[in-house]
């Protein structure tokens, strides 16, 4: 499964996918039957745990790629994220090109990088473990989140990093640290979104970006974008359920 991610992400197919915070394994179960192109599995927001995670890689049983957003990009985090199966990390706040490095080094296995060895659902239990070495540093995704107005003016230099594999725009966090928080939509905040994108198109990297509404992404897969995550499980929860208590106490 993460070659075929990873496959589909270089080819530039467009991905939806919408977002895991909820530790239920039928919910990831259910969003696979939905017809999604991958989950965006969060642990670094929400009361989601590793085991959380796993059990949602488990439920989708192996139709729907699950990539993990590590709550902090360290070498625990990502080794544990991939050692359970990730199709591939969404590294969270990279602002520089050395944290871009670090966090490839880190998802790499030796020579091409310090990635630990251990014997995990990743690798069958031990079962797979030669084919899965062999093949991680190629089949893994590295999919770094530019979502700091820091990282926007060093775009350029954190794409130039070898071995990233998909740049990742959180629009909310990065109209906060502009001072426009939640506000999206506002010019400054679209022209920063905009130096990102013009910067990977010029770098030939596929470029994804979060919406809450499929609405609110459709002008940016029309834009170029092909990894697109649109809502939260706890958004549709949300969403439906009040469209079912209002059609019935009006």
């Amino acid at each position: 499964m993460q070659s075929s991610f990873k496959g589909r992400l270089n080819r530039g197919d467009v991905l939806v996918g919408t977002i895991l915070t909820i530790p239920s394994a039928e919910i990831a179960e259910i969003f696979q039957l939905a017809g999604f192109d991958w989950l965006f599995v969060d642990l670094e927001h929400g009361a989601m745990g590793i085991r959380d995670a796993q059990a949602a890689m488990q439920a989708a049983a192996g139709q729907l790629p699950c990539v993990v957003r590590v709550p902090g990009n360290d070498e625990v985090w990502i080794k544990r994220a991939l050692d359970i199966g990730a199709a591939g990390i969404i590294a969270p706040n990279v602002r520089s090109a050395e944290a871009a490095r670090q966090v490839v080094r880190l998802c790499k296995y030796p020579p091409e990088g310090e990635r630990s060895v251990g014997i995990a659902r990743a690798q069958g239990y031990g079962e797979a473990f030669q084919a899965y070495v062999s093949t991680a540093n190629e089949a893994v995704a590295v999919i770094i989140q530019i979502e700091h107005v820091d990282a926007v003016a060093a775009i350029e230099e954190i794409i130039a990093v070898a071995g990233i594999d998909a740049v990742f725009v959180g629009p909310y966090d990065l109209s906060a640290s502009m001072d426009k928080m939640g506000l999206t939509t506002d010019p400054a905040v679209q022209d920063a979104i905009r130096r990102v994108k013009q910067s990977t198109r010029a770098a030939k990297i596929p470029i994804g970006i979060f919406g809450p509404t499929a609405e609110s992404v459709k002008p940016y897969i029309q834009d170029g974008y092909t990894l697109i995550a649109v809502g939260t499980d706890t958004l549709m929860l949300v969403k439906a359920a009040k469209n079912i208590t209002g059609a019935l106490k009006r």
